[in-house]
């Protein structure tokens, strides 16, 4: 029965750990099968080698192991560079609001020189109206002045030339008149006809 009991185990401990155990005789494999035996029990017993409390001192010095150097790389290695980025991407931002509000100030600066200058080119257009509208209407009153005067000559001239027509009209109607009163007078009485007479008669009735 202890055989049977023993090649069981052996069987058991092949299994789980395949080892393989080698039996001489019956007291070695009595021996054996205790053995394993024992240190099965053992296992099963301690569950998971984590928390083995025996172990405990060891893995909390390996942990804090980790967590210095951990904390070496991440100060030495990584914080470091991540700074590095930090204040360059800072750097940029603010070069880039530095440039924006430079930008921004060169517009404004623009845009009051361009509305001097509109202002500016404003007034001197309209000087510049004001002089032609005061020059053009002393060049008109010149030409209306020079006008007037040409009219003037030219109505003196016509009035000097109608007075002359009109003369020329009544000496033609004198000297028609006269000669055909001469006609009728002799007509009527031949020979008694008084020149000046008549020429007197002739200038009171154009004149009555």
């Amino acid at each position: 029965m202890a055989t049977d009991n023993a090649v069981i185990v052996i069987a058991q401990a092949e299994t789980e750990h395949g080892e393989a155990v080698v039996v001489g005789d019956d007291h070695a494999a009595d021996h054996s099968t205790e053995t394993l035996g024992g240190e099965n029990l053992a296992h099963a017993e301690s569950g998971m080698p984590q928390l083995d409390p025996a172990i405990f001192p060891n893995l909390i010095f390996w942990l804090v192991v980790a967590l210095v150097a951990l904390y070496l790389i991440l100060s030495r290695v990584a914080l470091p560079r991540i700074g590095t980025v930090m204040t360059e991407r800072n750097d940029a931002i603010s070069n880039d609001i530095e440039e924006a509000a430079l930008l921004k100030r060169r517009a404004e600066e623009a845009e009051a020189s361009y509305n001097a200058a509109l202002a500016k080119a404003r007034d001197e257009a309209h000087k510049i109206s004001a002089e032609n509208k005061a020059q053009i209407d002393k060049e008109l009153a010149l030409l209306m002045a020079k006008a007037d005067a040409e009219i003037g000559v030219k109505s003196g001239e016509s009035e000097k030339r109608i007075g002359e027509i009109r003369a020329s009209a009544a000496r033609s109607v004198e000297e028609v008149a006269r000669a055909t009163a001469a006609e009728i007078v002799d007509a009527l009485m031949p020979g008694s006809g008084d020149p000046g007479a008549l020429d007197a008669a002739i200038a009171n009735r154009l004149k009555g």
